[in-house]
């Protein structure tokens, strides 16, 4: 020990300040299969960079190599004091955690750099930070849309946090722990569960006995998908999975195409022929191309320790190593040393590499996937600008695949049609807009499929009490590869499945049967205003006739002489008699001009009042009247999801184990949970089997069916009789369904989206709906232009006031003929008799009494009505025989009338 400390002494003092012409550096392996590579890798890169001087011109690197039990920690404390009292100024560590570990502890104590896989104080971890190695993987799967994965992990801490990871995703994933014994029960179990989505985070040595067991599950077919978190993919065996088009994916540290990579890999093989007289050989697969990733990170930490040294050397002296384990003295150069190599920023056989508190924080990572007859570069992921696709049709093109695809779907008019002749097989049975949809994806995708229908006729619905999903949904979950149909994308459904983007856009609506026109009424005219309007008119009009009649004949103006130049009988008269109050009222009501006018202050005001209030009821009433007879009224019961749930004459239901059904059952609003509730306890049952069962109910009448609305459009198109009541209820879309996980998703996401961009469905819609030899005409009546002519059922009843009018006009005058008649004509007599007598004063005074005539009631009518027609066109009425010669009455004598 004193002969060591003394000749290192004398070094120092020979050469002075900077690097000493000798630095020693030490290097730990454990003795399990593998670490021959790292070791070579080591090796060569400090003959290297002895060969070349321009790193180190003055300097020469020694090493010294020690092997240890990785189990044993005891022994490999000893070692690593051995390389210390030796003099070493750094020590390499292989990244086996274990061994790390115990390094580690040691060189913190003593301030010795350690330079392998650690995250302590003291080191400088070479391998990429596990943190951003984490967040490579998690945008990988985000890229993979991956919802529902399974992980086989054998250690706690592999490449990647798994706890991290399962945390940072919303969807299902399956963690198992599982040894070399347990990868076939593992693999049986996700298999079993329909787990299509890998990843296998596990050691080296367990994968080549892994891949072997896929094969014997036959889980190596194109809908299973296996993430690799090795960066040695390349180094394995991977023939017998070229041609069943699996899926592997995986990152690598080493980009093997690089032409500098390969010089490395050659001058390797022969320093390792010329000193160790055998060739440096892969542990997988036995060949010598393909450098793992194990040997590079050991030959870029040798590198990055001479670059620290070069870069001390510039500025500061490294001072001699004297320390040993016994006295647990620091190293006062190690402080300065370590703080170089954290600044170390170089390219290597692994990529750019920079450090930050001895993290590597910058690399690159190539990220690869298997193809036919080989493993090509796909895309790549840098810390600063993460993952980057290069090749996005190795995830989702399909079109090389010569597969055929199972598709599902159900009979629904007019999305999937059958023909039931014996001449139709296979594909060609089925017909309709989603059958046209899926053989034009099928093109531009690129696959085969057989259609076939869903044993149960149904969509898919999860019943509540036991948690199995039934209709597709169910198939999907079992073998189905695809789901084609009017199939609904909700929630509930996308947590098994997935969907595509939606081809179709639609919501919930009400059909209902076309409520018929209301009965056109004899006395239309008198809709405009309601039957209290009328009564109230009416009584108003009775108030102001009376008010009328009674301030006239309280108003002194209104009174007025009747004879005014007869001095002697002087008598005064008012033209507001009852009769003339109540013509007075009706003609301004009817805009008449009457023959009296008030004249007192308080008979014009009511009569202004009654004028103005006339105008109103008029104008309001002619407003009214075009509308109510030129427009086709119709009976409605409900014009909304709120009136239907408000009322219970009228029964309504939807299609069974379908997403309106559950969109009312699983519904937060509550017009919507009594819906449901309705529904859901009527006898017999509100729910039908199919939507042509819905529609027959719709059309017996007093059944209101809820469904999708392009379903309903379809129908009302061919349908007059049937209608849609209101608006949407909700917003939501068809998509086409495949199992979690499914490779052709994304892909017919995206051929969806072409075919609407271009057009094509559209017209494909305009096919199925709107075919004119198919849809029926409808009546519309929202243009005025098209207004329905009057006819004499909707304005007879004016003609019947009319005749009712001249009718009662006729009896009125009968009446008053007959009245006169009696009393007030004075005929001629047939017989006369005198009466004499005395009065008061003693004058004799004769008295006649006159009698009517023998004359007939209907003479007189007959005589009338000829002399009615004999002078119609003369203005004066001619004298009629109605008196004789001896009629004449004497002057001085008083006739009295009977």
């Amino acid at each position: 020990m004193l002969i060591a400390s003394g000749f290192l002494l004398f070094q120092f003092l020979s050469y002075g300040l900077g690097v000493p012409p000798l630095v020693r550096i030490g290097a730990i392996f454990s003795n399990q299969p593998g670490m021959y590579n790292s070791e070579l890798a080591f090796r060569y890169a400090i003959h290297r960079l002895n060969m070349d001087k321009s790193l180190l011109p003055e300097t020469t690197v020694d090493y010294y190599v020690e092997y240890v039990n990785r189990f044993d920690s005891f022994e490999t404390v000893q070692k690593v004091c051995k390389l210390i009292r030796v003099g070493v100024q750094a020590v390499f560590s292989p990244t086996d955690s274990v061994l790390a570990t115990h390094i580690n502890s040691i060189c913190d104590a003593l301030d010795i750099p350690n330079i392998g896989r650690s995250a302590h104080d003291f080191s400088i971890n070479v391998y990429p930070s596990k943190q951003l190695v984490n967040y490579a993987f998690n945008d990988v799967i985000q890229y993979l849309n991956w919802t529902r994965f399974g992980i086989l992990h054998e250690k706690e801490n592999g490449i990647i946090n798994l706890h991290q990871l399962s945390r940072s995703f919303h969807g299902e994933v399956h963690m198992r722990q599982v040894s070399r014994d347990s990868y076939v029960s593992a693999l049986n179990e996700f298999k079993g569960k329909e787990i299509h989505n890998i990843i296998i985070d596990t050691n080296s040595n367990g994968i080549s006995i892994l891949l072997k067991n896929i094969l014997q599950q036959q889980m190596n077919e194109y809908k299973y998908h296996y993430l690799f978190t090795s960066f040695d993919l390349e180094t394995y065996d991977l023939e017998d999975f070229k041609y069943n088009f699996v899926n592997i994916t995986s990152f690598r540290l080493v980009d093997t195409a690089d032409v500098g990579v390969k010089q490395i890999l050659k001058d390797i093989g022969l320093y390792s022929h010329h000193i160790f007289k055998k060739p440096y050989l892969n542990l997988h697969i036995k060949k010598s191309t393909i450098l793992e990733s194990e040997p590079a990170l050991m030959f870029d930490s040798v590198y990055v320790f001479a670059i620290g040294l070069q870069t001390l050397e510039q500025s500061h002296s490294l001072t001699l190593l004297n320390i040993s384990c016994e006295e647990e003295n620091s190293w006062d150069g190690g402080l300065s040393l370590i703080n170089y190599l954290n600044a170390v920023e170089w390219k290597g056989l692994t990529g750019p590499i920079q450090f930050k508190d001895g993290q590597r924080v910058q690399f690159k990572l190539d990220l690869i996937k298997l193809k036919q007859h080989s493993i090509v570069k796909v895309g790549e992921w840098t810390p600063h600008g993460h993952l980057n696709i290069t090749e996005p049709s190795m995830f989702f093109d399909a079109g090389s695949m010569n597969v055929t695809l199972v598709v599902i779907t159900i009979l629904e008019t007019p999305y999937v049609m059958m023909h039931y002749g014996k001449n139709f097989t296979g594909n060609e049975r089925f017909y309709g807009f989603c059958v046209d949809i899926l053989e034009t994806i099928s093109r531009e995708v690129g696959f085969d499929y057989i259609l076939d229908l869903v044993p149960d006729r149904k969509y898919g619905a999860k019943d509540p009490e036991t948690g199995e999903w039934n209709g597709m949904v169910a198939q999907l979950m079992k073998y189905a590869d695809l789901a084609v149909g009017s199939m609904t994308i909700t929630y509930a459904r996308e947590s098994v499945i997935d969907f595509t983007k939606p081809f179709m856009n639609l919501g919930i609506s009400i059909l209902f049967k076309v409520p018929t026109s209301e009965p056109t009424r004899l006395f239309s005219f008198m809709n405009p205003l309601a039957i209290e309007i009328w009564i109230y008119v009416l009584i108003a009009y009775f108030l102001v006739s009376l008010c009328i009649y009674i301030v006239g004949k309280l108003s002194p103006i209104e009174w007025k002489c009747i004879n005014a130049c007869d001095l002697e009988n002087i008598s005064i008269g008012n033209q507001f008699s009852l009769t003339d109050s109540f013509w007075f009222t009706i003609g301004t009501f009817m805009q008449q001009s009457p023959d009296i006018y008030p004249r007192a202050m308080s008979t014009r005001i009511i009569s202004s009042t009654w004028g103005f209030f006339s105008l109103i009821i008029v104008a309001s009433y002619t407003a009214n009247l075009a509308a109510f007879l030129t427009t086709e009224r119709m009976i409605n019961p409900i014009e909304n999801a709120e009136d239907l749930a408000s009322q219970t004459e009228i029964s309504y239901g939807t299609l069974d184990s379908g997403s309106t059904m559950t969109f009312f059952r699983d519904s937060v609003i509550e017009t919507y949970k009594k819906i449901w509730r309705s529904m859901d306890n009527k006898k017999p049952s509100a729910f039908t089997t199919t939507y042509e069962d819905g529609i027959k109910r719709v059309n017996q009448g007093n059944y209101a069916f809820l469904m999708e609305s392009t379903m309903l459009d379809y129908i009302v198109q061919r349908d007059c009789n049937l209608t849609q009541i209101g608006g949407l209820l909700d917003t939501k879309g068809y998509g086409i369904a495949t199992p979690k996980g499914s490779p052709w998703r994304d892909k017919i996401s995206l051929a969806i989206l072409e075919l609407q961009e271009r057009g094509d469905i559209q017209m494909l819609y305009d096919k199925w709906w709107k075919n004119t030899d198919e849809t029926c005409t409808r009546k519309n009546t929202s243009k005025q232009s098209k207004a329905n002519s009057l006819g004499l059922e909707s304005i007879g009843g004016v003609f019947v006031v009319l005749i009712a009018g001249i009718i009662v006009a006729a009896v009125v005058a009968f009446f008053e003929f007959w009245y006169n008649f009696r009393y007030n004509y004075e005929a001629t007599p047939s017989q006369s008799v005198v009466n004499n007598k005395y009065n008061q004063d003693g004058i004799l005074e004769s008295e006649r009494n006159y009698t009517p005539p023998d004359r007939s009631f209907w003479i007189e009518i007959a005589e009338e009505l000829r002399y009615a027609s004999w002078c119609m066109n003369k203005q004066k009425r001619p004298a009629l025989t109605r008196t004789c010669s001896k009629c004449t009455i004497p002057k001085g004598q008083r006739i009295n009338k009977l």
